[in-house]
């Protein structure tokens, strides 16, 4: 389980690596038209993608044991979304061994 779970966020960090750096190349985010921001489409998906980050937030706050740690991934995920998230989860995979049970990944080290 978790080499797939390795091998499933590499994938993620590189498919959003990709598609920010593609996206960058085209328009700049503070250019985006009036006629996109003003889109509720627009804004429930950037509700959502956001409520997503703060729930992913509240178990790396329950991972991480100090505060400069919660707030720099805070602030990580707040402006690099799902690239901070898969990052972290990455970290997390390559501490333990590929052998290692899931509960090690996702619990508090010394809980598992």
């Amino acid at each position: 389980m978790i080499t797939f779970l390795r091998i499933l966020f590499l994938g993620i960090l590189a498919a959003m690596l990709w598609v920010t750096a593609r996206a960058s190349m085209d328009t700049a985010i503070w250019q985006l038209p009036a006629a996109l921001t003003g889109d509720l489409w627009f804004q429930a998906t950037l509700a959502d993608a956001y409520f997503g980050f703060l729930t992913f937030f509240v178990w790396l706050s329950y991972k991480e044991p100090g505060w400069p740690a919660r707030i720099g991934w805070l602030v990580a995920i707040l402006l690099l979304g799902n690239i901070a998230m898969a990052t972290y989860c990455l970290i997390q995979l390559f501490r333990v061994p590929a052998s290692a049970d899931l509960r090690e990944v996702l619990l508090r080290k010394g809980t598992a």
